[in-house]
């Protein structure tokens, strides 16, 4: 959410809020998408500690200015260290600007709010810019290219320079796989695929201790018949 506010008293010190007063999303499905993609990248760059990973959070690229703000949806940080952040001010993170940043429409967004983020991306720095639209299950996407953001087309089987990630556009939905192949799912479904392989392994186990069971008991009857069971190996 791009926001861009009226100018301050002269202070000695600059506050940069913390907070734009705006909901993170407009309605469930954003709120999913959102949480599915900043998850699923946490996933992915779980060991490693230079990355960045957050959701909602204002980044104010010029040091001094209040004024000029925006929050992504998601941005990731490669290079900057993991761990809790009120908002990211540029210059106190190296000077090092979100690599890549994600959006995902709701129908709230106004098509010049959309216009203006893609502008404040394209001045500040980001190299990677991605726009889900889950409604209509469209999706966009931007690359720097020298010193603008161009337009990636085609965008399906794309994958990300920066983060390895590939965006399949072939189902109903945007499904984004990981380089092991594994696509990004949510907690739901991560339970519940745990849940079955749970299910599965006390299922074979089950069939190993009742085949154990009647071994022993063969093993029994035939030493009531006077057989040595071992003699029979």
């Amino acid at each position: 959410m791009v926001q861009l506010r009226s100018p301050q008293s002269e202070q000695s010190e600059v506050f940069y809020p913390e907070s734009d007063g705006k909901p993170m999303a407009d309605n469930t499905r954003q709120y999913l998408w959102i949480v599915l993609i900043k998850e699923g990248l946490e996933w992915l760059f779980q060991e490693d500690l230079m990355v960045f990973i957050a959701a909602d959070l204002l980044w104010y690229p010029v040091q001094g200015s209040n004024r000029i703000a925006a929050a992504p949806d998601v941005l990731v940080a490669i290079g900057r260290p993991k761990g809790h952040r009120g908002s990211y001010q540029q210059w106190q993170e190296g000077d090092v600007a979100p690599q890549v940043v994600f959006e995902v429409r709701s129908p709230g967004n106004r098509q010049t709010e959309m216009d203006e983020k893609l502008t404040f991306y394209d001045r500040y720095g980001v190299e990677e810019y991605y726009l889900y639209d889950p409604d209509r299950n469209d999706f966009s996407g931007w690359l720097r290219t020298g010193t603008q953001l161009a337009v990636i087309n085609p965008l399906h089987d794309w994958v990300s320079p920066r983060l390895g990630i590939r965006f399949d556009l072939s189902g109903e939905e945007l499904q984004i796989i990981r380089p092991d192949g594994e696509r990004f799912t949510s907690y739901v479904e991560i339970a519940q695929r745990l849940t079955q392989e749970q299910q599965r392994a006390n299922q074979e186990q089950h069939r190993a201790d009742q085949a154990e069971a009647r071994a022993n008991q063969l093993a029994e009857r035939l030493k009531l018949l006077g057989i040595d069971p071992d003699s029979l190996e």
